[in-house]
């Protein structure tokens, strides 16, 4: 006994270790980008900047919030956050739960797994893609960045997996006592796949926060480019427009470099996801308990 309980003592004792390593290494790398965006011109070039800021200075953030461009993209990715998670998970929703079902219930389930499956693997390409969106008219839209991903097949697959982990029963039962599909559905599934629900939102929401091609590819205008779109074309185009700057302005830039102006960006288009796994991790818990199915 005496020896099990060091054992334990030991195997706990190991583990907070390397889990507090593990958070460390996970936080190190953003306050070094952050103190890089704090920092002086000099101090960030000259690599002198490690895990606190020296020569502190609010430049770069200065320089990004008064653009009306930044805070512009920046309700332009929320709004396709919001508008692509809630299609998302609709249609994974609708379109996993036929697929769950048995072939006896629905006889052509093997074959749309299939079509589904495929598209896992093969993709038409780029040039077919952007054609389709030129055809349908949804070129310099949100739409065009959010309808070509719209259902993500590998997510639909994680849900149908999970879905046929229900037990049975619950259906036969709710089909007893008259319930259509789309009230199984929504009252029984749903209830009971909050865990699966809450994973595949964050990975959605994390993927339309972070995707910043596409918008380069389909959409036009500027004006219309979501945040990671516009911080990746700031740095590119802020060489040409020095000619338009007035002295204030120049003299702002000169306060800083490229790399502090890149770390602000960076950490700033990073802040609105880091903040949502902390106020997330209640929802996998809560979903955890609900969709606890004893047979």
């Amino acid at each position: 006994m005496h020896n099990r309980t060091i054992g334990r003592t030991l195997f706990v004792l190991f583990n907070s270790l390397l889990l507090t390593v593990i958070t460390l290494l996970g936080i190190f790398p953003f306050l070094h980008l952050l103190s890089i965006s704090l920092s002086s011109n000099i101090a960030a070039i000259a690599g002198e900047v490690k895990l606190w800021p020296v020569g502190f200075n609010l430049d770069a953030y200065s320089y990004l919030a008064q653009k009306v461009e930044f805070f512009r993209s920046l309700w332009v990715s929320i709004e396709r956050v919001i508008l692509g998670t809630a299609i998302n998970l609709f249609l994974v929703f609708i379109t996993a739960y036929p697929l769950s079902k048995s072939t006896e219930a629905f006889r052509l389930r093997t074959k749309y797994v299939w079509f589904f499956a495929i598209t896992m693997f093969f993709g038409g390409g780029l040039i077919p893609t952007y054609m389709i969106v030129l055809s349908t008219g949804l070129i310099n839209s949100i739409w065009a960045l959010i309808l070509p991903g719209a259902l993500s097949v590998w997510n639909m697959v994680l849900m149908l997996n999970f879905f046929r982990s229900i037990p049975k029963e619950l259906d036969e039962a709710a089909t007893i006592d008259g319930a259509g599909h789309w009230r199984i559905l929504f009252q029984i599934y749903l209830p009971v796949s909050l865990p699966s629900i809450a994973t595949i939102g964050l990975f959605t929401i994390v993927g339309h926060w972070n995707s910043w091609f596409d918008g380069i590819l389909y959409l036009n205008s500027p004006d219309k480019y979501p945040l990671q779109t516009y911080l990746s074309t700031l740095i590119m185009s802020s060489s040409s427009q020095m000619a338009s700057l007035s002295v204030e302005q120049i003299k702002e830039m000169g306060n800083m470099s490229e790399k502090t102006l890149r770390a602000a960006q960076i950490f700033m288009g990073a802040l609105p996801i880091m903040l949502v796994y902390p106020f997330s991790q209640k929802y996998f818990i809560k979903g955890m308990t609900v969709g606890s199915v004893k047979e």
